[in-house]
């Protein structure tokens, strides 16, 4: 759980990403100081294929995609969560930026184009932006069009001299970066809230290739990833007292009953979150309290007493394991920031002389 492409600054896509057909640029009011969103948001019919394709998996193996939890009150949801005490992730990444942003700040610049995957609140962004050497420009990419649109604003009334380029997209799939009006000298992806442990390895893997591609071979990549630490800390983490990541985890449904049609029992499933130490990630499961069935897109599913369907995997790592993850691809560490309990860490990668090669 935690709440892009990039190659000239100066295109206007990436290197396999032809501009889609379904872009549109929109111009916010909203604020003193409004910002052009470039809206390549999520058809209604993908988010239909991929419920139903995660539905239709065997009983036991049932699954729905953590990426259309962020909904304007899946967002809002989120922003609760992240105060929560048991919640470590975001106070704690937000020490390490307060701590470090300068030493950050350094290895990012001079003249970058920022490009933040999964921009969310932007809160973190915020003390990155403030630490930045002459930056070409910030392009916060988000799901949760309205969201986006909000954290974007607030970023151009307090960074007027940054250009501010919200794109709401799904960072998985290839789109177009905005040009920036300042020249660039290098782009720096920003993957802040250890999202990339919502991929297994497996799928992780490209999504940094990828992320190694359109950074170029001047780029970077500045990411948050969550330790590996006590299996207690963690589910506690994912299974709060006051409720809100429960809240947070049926509201799919809830949205899915919204814009899909869909016929879910909310009060049919309750929420767990439980860590499997062998695959080293937290699942986020939805369990369902009693025989029942459920309607989506025209299609009937039978769940029985018992039967999950997982919602997100929030893998960890320690920072060995990742640093050779990403070596995979072309990126090598180049510094760790953590904080004194050793809970999280932010890295900063570069492209390898291979990758450049």
């Amino acid at each position: 759980m935690s709440h892009v492409d990039a190659t000239d600054t100066h295109a206007p896509a990436t290197h396999n990403a032809p501009t889609p057909t379904s872009a549109r640029t929109v111009h916010t009011r909203a604020s003193s100081r409004p910002v052009t969103l470039l809206d390549l948001e999520p058809r209604t019919d993908t988010f239909l294929e991929e419920a139903l394709a995660g539905l239709r998996k065997p009983s036991g193996q049932r699954t729905l995609p953590c990426k259309f939890f962020y909904d304007r009150r899946g967002s809002r949801l989120f922003d609760q969560i992240c105060e929560l005490p048991e919640y470590y992730p975001t106070r704690t990444e937000l020490e390490i930026m307060r701590l470090h942003a300068p030493a950050m700040g350094v290895a990012c610049s001079p003249g970058a184009v920022v490009v933040e995957f999964g921009s969310g609140s932007s809160l973190k962004t915020r003390l990155l932006l403030e630490r930045l050497q002459r930056p070409a420009a910030c392009v916060p990419v988000d799901i949760s069009r309205e969201h986006l649109v909000e954290a974007a604003e607030q970023l151009a009334d307090q960074f007027p001299a940054i250009e501010i380029l919200p794109v709401c997209a799904d960072f998985t799939q290839p789109f177009p970066v905005p040009a920036s009006r300042a020249p660039a000298q290098r782009k720096v992806v920003y993957f802040p809230g250890s999202t990339i442990g919502n991929f297994t390895p497996a799928q992780a893997r490209p999504l940094l290739a990828r992320i190694a591609e359109l950074a170029g071979p001047r780029g970077g990549l500045l990411i948050g990833i969550d330790l590996k630490k006590d299996p207690a800390v963690l589910e506690a983490a994912y299974n709060d007292a006051a409720g809100v990541t429960a809240a947070f985890n049926l509201n799919l449904l809830v949205r899915m009953n919204h814009e899909l049609g869909a016929e879910l029992d909310t009060d049919g499933f309750y929420h767990r979150a439980v860590y499997d130490p062998q695959r080293g990630r937290i699942e986020m499961r939805l369990i369902s309290r009693r025989p029942q069935t459920a309607r989506v897109g025209g299609e009937r599913f039978e769940f029985e007493e018992g039967e999950i369907i997982v919602t997100e995997y929030s893998h960890k790592y320690t920072v060995a394991e990742f640093a050779a993850l990403a070596r995979e691809v072309g990126f090598e560490l180049q510094q760790t920031w953590t904080d004194s309990r050793e809970l999280f860490a932010v890295l900063y990668l570069s492209q390898s002389a291979r990758a450049g090669a």
